[in-house]
């Protein structure tokens, strides 16, 4: 019996590793490839010294931030100003555990997977929350409760266009979701969904042009004002594991996840987890584009779009699509 827990200890840390490694050096390449979308939108180079085209330069910054000194402020609540990175970056690698690369291929396959992602991603604001309050200083605090506000708001929205999705599926389980594409991409018949499921990313992630909980202009660097060394490196990976997160998202949602475009040789001979990637990237240069092209909204632009406009909408498609497949008894049987 002991031999049995053992052995499941060991390969459920095997699993573990096998995706935590990946992803956190996926995390840490992704900043190159942001660095240099930015470089050619803007027509300037980019990071290309440090190493071949500039690739070790993560590399370099990742080694900075451990060599820098991490200054605590004497005012601040350490306790909770030494969690809030900690707790940030944890929850940003806890939701991987449900992402399916290939129809066996997921350290964790629970049948409510979309709950599980949901739930995590919204814990999400805890850490800035807590960074915001325990650095005792105006600016960080002013950063956390815009970034508070701002998450709140854009996860109503989300969570209607989720709805959409499992209308369509009658499943929570992230495979069922995929297996449910293999005839059509729920982003061809969800089309509208799928564009206010990727701008609420880009709101939900603090992503520009809605990175108004660190406004250089108004705000230093928002709630990681305070932040020096190590402990805001971890701010920064788990802002992009975040971002990879929400591309893996609308890639299982409505991209057909694992699946190929096209069913014909020699595209469906192509390893599963190798066109989820493609799709990931695919989405994280839409953001990475945006970034560099869009300017930023003023906070009330950002409110009135989340609940005046994004709120409205999806929940009037919920109403429609659910209207559609009644009418035509279309609904899944699977619950």
């Amino acid at each position: 019996m002991l031999n049995n827990y053992l052995n499941i200890i060991l390969i459920d840390s095997l699993k573990i590793f096998s995706l935590l490694i990946p992803v956190l050096i996926s995390v840490a390449m992704i900043v190159w490839v942001d660095r240099r979308v930015w470089g050619l939108v803007q027509l300037r180079r980019g990071p290309n010294v440090v190493g071949p085209f500039g690739l070790f330069q993560t590399a370099a910054d990742a080694l900075k931030y451990i060599l820098k000194e991490i200054i605590i402020p004497a005012g601040a609540n350490k306790v909770i100003f030494i969690l809030a990175p900690v707790v940030t970056m944890s929850l940003a690698l806890l939701a991987w555990a449900v992402i399916p690369f290939g129809e066996n291929l997921y350290v964790a396959n629970i049948n409510v997977g979309i709950l599980y992602l949901l739930a995590v991603s919204s814990l999400g604001v805890y850490g800035i929350i807590m960074a915001g309050w325990a650095s005792n200083s105006k600016y960080p605090f002013l950063g956390a409760l815009r970034s508070a506000a701002q998450m709140v708001s854009y996860e109503v929205s989300i969570g209607f266009i989720i709805v959409t999705v499992l209308l369509c599926v009658g499943s929570l389980n992230l495979v069922d979701i995929v297996i449910a594409q293999k005839k059509i991409w729920f982003a061809i018949p969800l089309f509208p969904m799928f564009i206010i499921f990727f701008i609420s990313a880009l709101a939900e992630t603090n992503r520009p042009p809605f990175d108004l909980p660190e406004a250089e202009a108004e705000l230093v660097a928002g709630y990681q004002t305070e932040y020096s060394g190590m402990m805001y490196a971890l701010f920064w990976l788990g802002e992009y594991a975040n971002i990879l997160l929400m591309c893996a998202m609308g890639s299982i949602l409505f991209l057909g996840g694992w699946l190929s475009p096209i069913d014909i040789f020699p595209f469906n001979s192509i390893p599963s987890p190798i066109w989820l990637i493609v799709k990931i990237l695919l989405l994280f240069f839409a953001f990475a584009l945006i970034k560099a092209i869009v300017p930023r909204y003023r906070y009330d632009q950002l409110m009135r779009l989340g609940w005046k406009v994004f709120l409205p909408l999806s929940l009037t498609w919920v109403v429609i699509v659910s209207g559609f497949l009644v009418y035509f008894e279309l609904l899944p049987t699977k619950q």
